[in-house]
């Protein structure tokens, strides 16, 4: 009877958190293209559609425009920094919880112990976390692509628009960088049991939504 337990717990809870948190994203995407002024994400690219067409051939304010550009480019260093720090780090932790797994008592708060379910537990945030660092480092490359385009020439070097389009483009994989760092911690807790899963996948889901969406004070205001 415990061990049916303890297989329903990894069975149901784990992919009924990953679930929720694509869902969000979905939905949050949804969100995001048919109604922009509803999220923060939509309503800072429209910020920066318009700060981009009031920097656009003024030389005074590229300083200005660059710095502001190698801030989010920064950024998606550091989370691609975290990401191969995690990675690297996971390998070892994996290992040590695997060999440290016949300490654990055999209960359903911990979950399936075994060598299948160690790999794919591994394998999953590997994924995410090697699937982040690669979103953060095409954004820096079009980061720096840009930065190199506002400080060029607008007639020789910038053709319409395809600066603008470096710097969406730039920001988009930053964000999916980032959300695919916050995606994959709740994966690392797996290797504690399913309902640390289930309970950090919630607590994601419920802050990043106060993040995402535009609150009803700030659009009445």
């Amino acid at each position: 009877m415990t061990m049916e337990m303890i297989t329903h717990l990894d069975t149901i809870l784990v992919p009924l958190s990953l679930f929720v948190l694509i869902a969000y994203h979905a939905y949050l995407w949804l969100i995001f293209k048919t109604r922009p002024s509803h999220t923060n994400m939509g309503v800072e690219s429209l910020r920066r559609r318009i700060w981009f067409l009031d920097i656009e051939g003024d030389g005074r304010k590229a300083m200005l425009a660059v710095q502001s550009l190698r801030n989010t480019q920064m950024v998606a260093i550091f989370t691609a920094s975290t990401a191969i720090a995690f990675s690297l780090a996971l390998a070892a932790l994996t290992n040590n919880a695997y060999n440290a797994s016949h300490l654990f008592v055999k209960t359903s708060f911990f979950g399936l112990q075994s060598g299948r379910i160690f790999a794919l537990k591994f394998g999953l945030a590997s994924f995410l976390l090697l699937f982040s660092l690669l979103c953060s480092s095409v954004a820096t490359g079009f980061m720096i692509d840009a930065i190199y385009l506002l400080n060029g020439s607008a007639d020789q070097f910038s053709p319409s628009g395809i600066t603008q389009i470096l710097v969406e483009r730039g920001y988009m994989l930053a964000f999916i960088g980032n959300r695919l760092l916050c995606i994959s911690f709740p994966l690392l807790l797996w290797l504690f049991g399913p309902v640390p899963v289930a309970l950090s996948s919630l607590a994601l889901v419920w802050w990043l939504k106060e993040l995402d969406f535009v609150c009803k004070f700030t659009k009445s205001n």
